[in-house]
């Protein structure tokens, strides 16, 4: 005999607890399932294991899709500060470390345990780990064939993420169910990810592995176009760090990036007036705008001699030196994939979904929410603001 429930929660991250906890919450009889066998690692992972919980200034500009007005809705009904409200009524202890970033103070555990806690107030029935085989229609009702037995419910949501990180169970299990019902997909990539160079081309910087600084950074089209000033990180393969993850969202493969290592100054102009004031050799000169150990690099990376005396040079080589600082372009060869990327760029075309409900139009009672659908934030805790706020839409709807 099939169990019946009014709703089911396919995927037990942190849409799928919310939606699942929040629908529980108001009578209804919830069944919550995930294939995996440790509960929401994704969460557990996450801002370095304190979960970057909410971003204070989350808005729907902090998000990439095709149909950018979409995300309005559900994150104006549920914002960062109910979620805060959340956290504060289960007494978790959190701070903000860098523009809005909200972490928990102890552990990422806190927030899975937060969702536990809500979803067991709402009475929410759990099957983990436990292994869905297929979702389809038996009359008006929905049948979901699992390896514990047959779950027949009247809403179903899908809940289950996207690609990224496969390595703790990323699969494409949203994507196939939105296509078995003839729901559109926006392709998906990896995005929030580290990108590669070309192995010949960044050897002159392969020495300055490990040196980190604050920059602007651009990729992108027209209105498509990003802009951040973060932190970057040089690495053995390239760059990486919050500067190029969040560009990665914006960059297309085969496109250049533009950065200015010293955003606040252009460099040639200072260079060329301060050539009679300034008794300085480039290196030293270099080394009070940059870690000391980039501005060697650069200069030799560029044809440079450290001790080469300002005074000396002429105005258009310090030119080509201020311009390669204030506007270095490379082009990535690729990215370090959906293993390293925190998000799936992409996914369900959300002109298939109430933005209200989440509801797929084309399949009463049938519902996506979380990082499956094409909503991509920044990084800094827009994405996981999008999982409360598109979980609660569907919790309130089912």
């Amino acid at each position: 005999m099939a169990k019946q429930f009014d709703v089911a929660v396919i995927g037990a991250g942190a849409a799928g607890m919310m939606c699942a906890a929040v629908a529980g919450q108001r009578g209804r009889k919830v069944v919550l399932i995930d294939h995996a066998t440790k509960l929401a690692e994704k969460i557990r992972i996450s801002g370095g294991g304190r979960c970057n919980f909410t971003n204070l200034y989350a808005g729907p500009q902090h998000y990439l899709s095709k149909n950018p007005h979409f995300c309005k809705s559900a994150l104006s009904r549920y914002t960062a500060q109910d979620f805060i409200g959340l956290v504060k009524r289960h007494r978790i202890a959190y701070h903000e470390k860098h523009k809005g970033q909200l972490f928990c103070d102890d552990s990422a555990e806190q927030i899975i345990d937060m969702l536990k806690a809500e979803c067991t107030t709402g009475n929410v029935a759990w099957r983990m780990p436990c292994k869905v085989e297929a979702v389809g229609k038996a009359g008006e009702r929905y049948r979901i064939d699992t390896d514990s037995g047959v779950i027949e419910a009247d809403s179903v949501v899908i809940a289950t993420g996207g690609l990224s990180i496969p390595k703790i169970g990323a699969t494409d299990f949203a994507f196939r169910i939105a296509k078995q019902f003839g729901l559109k997909l926006i392709e998906p990539r990896p995005a929030l990810v580290p990108l590669t160079f070309d192995a010949s081309g960044w050897q002159p910087f392969v020495p300055l592995a490990g040196v980190a600084l604050e920059v602007d950074i651009e990729a992108g089209e027209k209105k498509s176009r990003g802009h951040f000033r973060e932190d970057l990180l040089f690495t053995h393969r390239g760059l990486s760090g919050p500067a190029v993850l969040q560009i990665s969202s914006f960059w297309q493969p085969g496109a250049a990036l533009t950065l200015n290592l010293v955003p606040e100054m252009d460099v040639a102009e200072v260079l060329i007036e301060g050539k009679s004031a300034l008794k300085k050799n480039l290196g030293n000169l270099l080394a009070q705008w940059l870690p000391a150990r980039l501005a060697d690099g650069w200069l030799g990376a560029n044809g440079f001699r450290h001790d080469a005396r300002l005074a000396d040079m002429p105005d258009k080589e310090l030119r080509r030196l201020g311009n390669s600082l204030n506007r270095w372009t490379l082009q990535p060869n690729g990215s370090e994939g959906y293993r390293k990327a925190e998000v799936t760029l992409g996914g369900i075309d959300t002109r298939e979904l109430s933005q209200q409900s989440m509801m797929a139009n084309k399949a009463p009672g049938l519902y996506f929410v979380g990082e499956a659908v094409d909503v991509t934030g920044w990084l800094g805790g827009y994405n996981f603001q999008w999982a409360w706020a598109s979980g609660v839409a569907a919790g309130l709807a089912v």
